[in-house]
C-alpha cells in the first residue's frame, strides 16, 4: 500500500457511531412488506414472453425440429433456433491467460449439438407466457444420440468421447503447483495418511429462480435488460459485445434479487436469448423461469474427487501434502469465470492456514454432458477445506495427538505474517491461531471431551469436530477471481452526489441480492460525512449508475465498494467544508459535520444541509463563484491485494444409532473478518452460509445417472435443510481491523460455507471412531453412513474367519 492509502486508511473519521452498531436493515421495510420489486413484479405490458423447450439428451446431434403445431397455436409470435437469432448475438467465449486451457462456445439456443439435459433447443415467443408454454410441448425434436462420459476419470481418457469437436481433449483446464523437496519430506516422514475424498455436486436453489426482461426502445434502439443478477455490469459488457451495441445504449438492472450464492454471476444462454429477441422482434421479451429450469439449467458446484497425502513428524508438525484434484465442470466453460473456477481454487487453497514447507498439488477439469459448473458460495474452499481438515483428523488419531493441539502446532503463528502458502496466496494478517483458542474456550473443550466419554459409556454416538480455514476476500486487481480470467474484477466505484435538496446519493458497481448493501453502505458513508443514516439513499445493481463496475461475489462488497465509498466520500466532506468556511466565516479545518448539520464549534453557528444545499444550489452569491465546487464525486478504489479472513468452526453432533440420522448439537464459529460494519448483518450472513454449508454436509447432491440424465428434478429429490437441521451458531467476533484496507474491513460472506462441511465431516468421524469409519464423502446421508457401517461390519466378519 502506498503512504497517501496508509494514510487515508489511518484517517480519523468523525462522527463514527453508525460503523458496528446493529443498524436495522433499510431494505427489510420493503421486503418484508411484500413491497420488493423483483424482476418478475415489472409490468411490461406490450411485453412478449417467451418459453424453452430444452435439450432431454445429455449428448445428441440434432436431426430436425417440428415446429408447425406450435407456430399455428393462436397468441404464437414465433418459434425460433439458434440459425434464426445467429445474425442478433454472438456465442459467448469465456478466455483465460491459463496455459493449456480450452474455451467452449456458448450459444444462446444450442447450435447443431446439445451437451446436457436442460440445455436451451428451440425459443417460443407468445404474447403471454401460458400460451409459449403450451407451444412448448408440441415442438419434437429429432435427435441422434452421441456417445456420453459421464465419469470425469473416463471422461478425462485419451479415447474418450469428445463433448466438443475440434477440442484436443474433454479436459478443458489444468495446473500444477510444486513447493520444496515433496518426495523427501514424505520419506523422511514417521507418518502418513492419505485418502481419496469426496465432494458431490451441489446447486444453489436461490429463493427466486432466474429471471430475465429485455425492454427495447425502440425510437434509441436501446434495451434495458432487468435481471436477477449479481453482476449486471459483466453482464452489461458482455452483452455489448455479442450484441455489437454500445454500452450507453444497453442498460442492466438487477433489482431486487432473491438470493444468488455464485449460481447469479454467469451470463446465461436465457440472458443473450431475450436480447437477442427483442432485437429481432422489435418488441420487449421477458422469460421467467421455474424451479424445474433452476434445476435443470443454473450452475452447478462442488463436484471435485481429490486423492491427498499428508506426511508428519512424530510430534505431528506438517511436513508434507500431495493432492491430486479431479474436477467435473459440466457441459461448457462457463462465462465469464472458465471452468477454472472452483477445480484451480480447490488445489490453491487446499494448505489452508497451517505451515506447510512442501507442497505438489496438481488439478484437472474436465467437461462432460450435465450442466455446467461455476461459482458457488465459498468457491472450492469448501471442498479444500474438507480434504485438509480431514487428513489432520486422521493424522492426529494416527499420531495419539488432540486434534486441537494438533492444529495448534501446525497453524501459522501472529509472528509469521505476512505468511506465503505453499501455492503462492499471501496470507497478510488473520487471527488463525486466535481463532481456534477463542472457538475451544467457547465449548469448554476439555469438559465437553468428557462429557462425550461419558455418553460414550451409554452407546450414544457423539463427536465434535473442529476444522479451521483462511480465505482472501476483497480481492485487488493483482488477483483475479477467477485463475487467468482477464477481466477486471479488483475495484469498484462509488459516484457520489449532495443534491439540491441537501439529500445525498450514492452509486455503486456492487449488485445487493440480500446482504443489506443499503444499509451497511450508507452506514460507513454516515460515519464519513457526519450524516444521518436516513439522509443517505444507496443505489446498486444499475450498470449505468457507474462506469465501471462489476457486482457482488467472492465477498468483496464490504472492502471494495465501501473502500470506494470512503474516497468518495472523503472528497465530497473536503468540498463542502471548503465551501460551507465561506457561509461561517470560519476555517475549513475547524468546522465539523454532525447529524446532517455543519457546525462551527467556536462560534456555535450551524447549517443544516438542506440550508447548505441551497446556499450552494439556489442562492447565487453567497459562495464566491470562483469558490463553488462540484459536489458529486467518482472514485475508484482498489486493494491490489486484498485482505485474508479466517474462522475456526466447532461442530457437536450426535448420530441415532437407528436411523443414521446426524443431529448437530451445538455449534460455534469464531472469526476474524476484521472491522464489523453492522454485527446483526454479520450474524444474519453467518447463519444463512452455515445453513448451506450443513446443506452440503448432510443433505445436498445433484445426482445424474450413468447416462446423464438428472435423478434430482425436484425439491422432493434435491433435499435442502430446513429451519429444524439448522443449530444455533454461537459465534465470536474477533476483535482485529485488517491492516491494508480501507476502514479496517474484511469480507465474511461466505465462511459458514467454507467450513462448515469440514467440521460436520470430523465430528460425525469422530461420533463413529470406534467403528473404525472415516468420513471421506460429503453429504454424510443417513443411506451413505448406513452402507459405511453396514460395510465395516461385513469387513471386521470377513477378518474374524479362520
Amino acid at each position: 500500500m502506498s503512504d497517501s492509502a496508509e494514510a487515508l486508511r489511518q484517517k480519523p473519521q468523525t462522527q463514527g457511531k453508525l460503523v458496528g452498531q446493529p443498524v436495522r436493515r433499510v431494505e427489510d421495510a420493503r421486503l418484508l412488506a411484500g413491497l420488493g420489486r423483483y424482476v418478475d413484479d415489472r409490468q411490461s405490458p406490450l411485453a412478449l414472453h417467451v418459453a424453452i423447450l430444452r435439450s432431454d439428451q445429455p449428448h445428441a446431434r440434432i436431426l430436425a425440429v417440428h415446429t408447425d403445431a406450435a407456430r399455428v397455436l393462436p397468441g404464437v409470435v414465433g418459434v425460433f433456433q439458434w440459425r434464426d437469432i445467429s445474425a442478433f448475438v454472438a456465442p459467448a467465449l469465456a478466455t483465460s491467460r491459463m496455459a493449456d486451457y480450452q474455451a467452449t462456445p456458448i450459444h444462446a439456443l444450442a447450435n447443431e449439438v446439445v451437451r446436457y439435459v436442460g440445455e436451451p433447443v428451440v425459443a417460443v415467443v407468445a404474447t403471454n407466457r401460458y400460451l409459449a408454454e403450451d407451444a412448448v410441448e408440441l415442438i419434437q425434436v429429432d435427435y441422434e444420440a452421441l456417445p456420453v462420459a459421464t465419469h470425469p476419470a473416463v471422461a478425462a481418457e485419451p479415447d474418450a468421447p469428445l463433448l466438443h469437436a475440434g477440442l484436443k481433449s474433454n479436459v478443458l483446464v489444468q495446473r500444477a503447483f510444486t513447493r520444496g523437496e515433496v518426495d523427501e519430506a514424505f520419506a523422511a516422514a514417521s507418518h502418513v495418511v492419505r485418502g481419496t475424498f469426496r465432494f458431490h455436486r451441489k446447486t444453489s436453489v436461490a429463493m427466486e429462480n432466474r429471471c430475465y426482461l429485455a425492454e427495447l426502445d425502440a425510437g434509441r434502439d436501446a434495451i434495458t435488460l432487468y435481471t436477477s443478477s449479481q453482476v449486471p455490469g459483466i453482464i452489461r459488457d458482455a452483452l455489448a459485445q455479442l450484441l455489437d451495441m454500445p454500452g450507453n445504449r444497453l442498460t442492466v438492472i438487477a433489482p431486487d434479487v432473491g438470493g444468488g450464492f455464485g449460481g447469479k454471476t454467469s451470463l446465461y444462454q436465457e440472458e443473450m436469448l431475450v436480447c437477442a429477441l427483442a432485437r429481432k422482434l422489435g418488441k420487449s421479451i421477458k422469460w421467467t423461469g421455474d424451479r424445474l429450469e433452476d434445476l435443470l439449467s443454473t450452475s452447478q458446484a462442488f463436484d471435485e474427487r481429490v486423492d491427498a497425502e499428508l506426511a508428519v513428524d512424530e510430534e505431528g508438525r506438517i511436513l508434507g501434502l500431495k493432492a491430486n484434484v479431479l474436477a467435473d465442470v459440466g457441459a461448457y466453460s462457463i462465462y465469464p469465470w472458465t471452468a477454472g473456477i472452483e477445480p484451480v481454487q480447490v488445489v490453491s487453497f487446499l494448505p489452508g492456514p497451517y505451515r506447510i514447507p512442501c507442497y505438489m498439488g496438481r488439478v484437472r477439469g474436465v467437461s462432460t454432458p450435465k450442466s455446467p459448473t461455476g461459482p458457488y458460495r465459498g468457491v472450492g474452499r469448501p471442498t479444500s477445506t474438507f480434504v485438509m481438515e480431514r487428513l489432520i483428523d486422521m493424522a492426529s488419531r494416527q499420531l495419539g495427538i488432540d486434534p486441537v493441539e494438533m492444529r495448534k502446532r501446525n497453524l501459522v503463528a501472529a509472528e509469521e505474517f505476512p505468511y506465503k502458502t505453499a501455492s503462492g496466496i499471501v496470507w497478510d494478517r488473520s487471527g488463525f491461531q486466535e481463532g481456534l483458542s477463542a472457538a475451544r474456550d467457547r465449548l469448554d473443550y476439555d469438559q465437553a471431551r468428557r462429557l462425550q466419554q461419558a455418553a460414550r459409556a451409554e452407546g450414544r454416538w457423539v463427536g465434535i469436530g473442529v476444522a479451521c480455514y483462511a480465505e482472501l476476500s476483497g480481492i485487488g486487481s493483482k488477483i483475479s477471481a477467477s485463475p487467468g480470467m482477464p477481466i477486471n474484477t479488483g475495484t469498484d466505484t462509488c459516484v457520489i452526489q449532495f443534491d439540491s435538496t441537501g439529500a445525498i446519493t450514492a452509486a455503486f458497481g456492487c449488485a445487493s441480492h440480500g446482504q443489506g448493501h443499503e444499509t451497511t453502505l450508507a452506514q460507513v458513508l454516515a460515519d464519513e460525512l457526519g450524516a444521518r443514516h436516513e439522509d443517505i439513499r444507496v443505489v446498486t445493481g444499475n450498470s449505468a449508475a457507474v462506469p465501471h463496475g462489476t457486482g457482488s461475489y467472492a465477498s468483496r462488497t464490504a472492502v471494495i465498494s465501501s473502500g470506494a465509498g470512503i474516497l468518495a466520500a472523503r472528497e465530497l466532506r473536503e468540498r463542502m467544508l471548503r465551501m460551507a468556511a465561506h457561509l461561517l466565516n470560519a476555517a475549513p479545518e475547524s468546522l465539523q459535520l454532525e447529524r446532517s448539520h455543519i457546525v462551527d464549534p467556536v462560534s456555535g453557528k450551524s447549517l443544516a444541509f438542506t440550508e447548505f444545499a441551497k446556499a450552494v444550489y439556489s442562492q447565487m452569491g453567497r459562495i464566491p463563484a470562483e469558490a463553488r465546487e462540484e459536489l458529486c464525486v467518482t472514485k475508484v478504489y482498489d486493494p491490489v491485494v486484498g485482505t485474508t479472513s479466517s474462522a475456526t468452526h466447532v461442530a457437536l453432533v450426535e448420530i441415532d444409532p437407528e436411523t443414521f440420522s446426524v443431529h448437530l448439537k451445538r455449534y460455534i464459529i469464531a472469526e476474524d473478518c476484521g472491522r464489523i460494519i453492522n454485527p446483526m448483518i454479520v450474524a444474519g450472513q453467518t447463519r444463512g452460509a452455515l445453513a448451506q454449508g450443513v446443506g452440503a454436509a448432510l443433505f445436498e447432491e445433484v445426482v445424474y445417472d450413468p447416462q446423464g440424465q438428472l435423478q434430482t428434478a425436484s425439491l422432493v429429490d434435491y433435499l435442502v435443510p430446513s429451519a429444524p437441521e439448522v443449530p444455533e451458531v454461537e459465534l465470536i467476533h474477533l476483535d482485529a481491523v485488517a491492516p491494508h484496507t480501507l476502514g479496517g474491513f474484511r469480507g465474511m460472506g461466505e465462511g459458514g460455507t467454507i467450513g462448515a462441511p469440514a467440521a460436520i465431516a470430523n465430528a460425525v468421524a469422530d461420533a463413529v471412531a470406534h467403528l473404525g469409519i472415516e468420513i471421506n464423502e460429503l453429504p454424510i446421508t443417513p443411506d451413505r453412513l448406513f452402507r459405511l457401517v453396514q460395510a465395516n461390519k461385513s469387513s471386521s466378519k470377513q477378518e474374524q474367519k479362520p
